[in-house]
């Protein structure tokens, strides 16, 4: 089987993930190599191969080499701390005594500062026996739960190497929000032998809900309630490197919607911007409008009527909303993956939309049609905001993504606006579509010449009257 790590592509990547990814592929002492043998020891794991760590350079010598009996006296004052050299010791020895810490115990040579400050960093052995265990496997044993049977990983084989014999599973992928994953081996129902898949697995092989996956498992570790992926050998039937490896999102060919998304509500302001400010698989959507305005209310409707049509994959996601609008939110009939109340910071609500936004990204590319709803882009930093509004996109001969958000004004790059009147609202006339501030790129390819059109004599008696 081909790798699906790419060596290359791994050097790009931050060691913060890289020593994630060694943490689950069981990779012994990877917080103690640097970066190009992590690389080559994460690509020998992931092979079901061996990696022998490169040997350490041998330490500088403590001392002057011995040429005579002359510095006998500063040899001695080195050794098992037992004290000041009787006499004949120059002042470079004194030097080098100071500098030096004297050994545990007052035995052997004093230790170099590399093994000092190792010793302070790595915690020593609950037998109290040898060194002390290395930071992978400290932070392992606190991050990563013991198996049911409570006697953890250690001794004999790591239960989660390919040698050890994991089981080979298949199922279907079931996203969370939080970005991980489970392989439920049973479609549509869950149960305790479901199979978690960590959230860097899930971005690397760009995993969407429905993908069938299959790969070996490890059992789980101490605490832990479920088995986990070691790696995806197949998506869909295919060898993972293959899928992994397409196109990029952002480099496949983008055309302008054409293709309506009907609503069919019979809610007046819903009903006016159906047919006057069309949008389409693809189109990138923003309700704008004053305080109250009913922005929030329309984009509930908005949400309702996609529902009821079907046809597309469609996400909710909550930044910076009240707590009485979640709730309103989740009684309806497309309860929101993620929801993040306004009194969360900007970098949590800018996570929670991007979460959403690269989620639909992958069913996109794999050609069908996702939609994403925001409520709202006001709080999120202008970069994530626009960021997310142009992933929106109609793929030539392929699929789309579409993001429908509420904003206090329109960002900039839009295909449709929808301004509502603050005024009208107020006074409860509907529809409440400001026409005027609203509009469609090429709304021809939505609805035709004719509907066209009728949009523009619409704004044009708006404008006269």
């Amino acid at each position: 089987m081909s790798s699906v790590l790419d060596p290359s592509a791994l050097a790009e990547s931050p060691l913060a993930d890289l020593h994630l990814l060694a943490n689950e592929l069981g990779v012994d002492g990877y917080r103690r190599l640097r970066k190009a043998n992590l690389i080559d020891a994460i690509v020998a794991k992931h092979a079901g191969e061996d990696y022998a760590a490169p040997e350490a350079a041998p330490a500088e010598p403590e001392t002057e080499p011995e040429a005579d009996e002359d510095d006998a006296p500063a040899r001695r004052g080195r050794r098992g701390g037992r004290g000041r050299a009787r006499g004949g010791r120059d002042e470079d020895d004194d030097a080098s005594e100071k500098a030096e810490p004297r050994s545990r115990g007052g035995r052997g040579r004093a230790r170099d500062e590399d093994d000092d400050a190792s010793e302070k960093a790595e915690p020593r052995s609950r037998g109290g026996r040898g060194r002390a265990r290395d930071e992978d496997d400290d932070a392992s044993e606190k991050a990563e739960p013991r198996s049911r049977g409570g006697r953890g990983g250690r001794g004999g084989e790591r239960a989660d190497t390919p040698e050890a014999g994991d089981k080979q599973v298949e199922g279907t992928i079931e996203l969370l929000g939080n970005g991980s994953a489970f392989v439920r081996l049973t479609d549509g129902e869950t149960s305790d032998e479901d199979v978690y898949v960590s959230a860097a697995q899930v971005k690397r092989c760009e995993l969407v809900s429905g993908d069938k996956v299959a790969g070996p498992m490890r059992p789980p570790r101490r605490s832990e309630r479920f088995p986990s992926l070691v790696r995806v050998d197949t998506i869909n039937g295919k060898p993972a490197d293959e899928v992994s490896e397409g196109t990029r999102f952002e480099d496949l060919p983008v055309i302008f919607p054409a293709e309506r998304l009907a609503l069919g509500s019979e809610d007046p302001t819903v009903k006016a911007i159906e047919w006057l400010t069309p949008f389409g698989k693809g189109s990138r959507v923003t309700v704008v409008g004053a305080a109250r305005a009913g922005e929030r209310e329309a984009l509930r409707r908005i949400t309702a009527a996609l529902a009821e049509q079907g046809g597309v994959e469609l996400s909710v996601v909550l930044a910076g909303v009240r707590p009485e609008e979640v709730a309103d939110w989740q009684s309806g009939p497309a309860a929101p993956a993620t929801a993040v109340s306004f009194a969360a910071s900007a970098d949590a609500q800018g996570q929670a939309v991007e979460q959403a936004v690269e989620q639909a990204r992958r069913v996109a590319a794999r050609g069908a049609d996702a939609v994403v709803i925001v409520d709202s882009l006001e709080y999120v930093a202008p970069a994530v905001a626009r960021r997310a509004l142009a992933a929106a996109r109609n793929i030539a001969d392929g699929g789309s993504l579409t993001v429908i958000a509420t904003a206090p004004a329109p960002l900039g790059g839009e295909t449709t606006v929808i301004a509502l009147d603050g005024t009208l609202t107020g006074m409860g006339r509907f529809p409440a579509l400001d026409l005027i501030a609203s509009g469609t790129m090429r709304p021809e390819l939505l609805v035709g010449d004719a509907g066209a059109e009728a949009i523009a004599k619409a704004r044009a008696d708006t404008v006269a009257a």
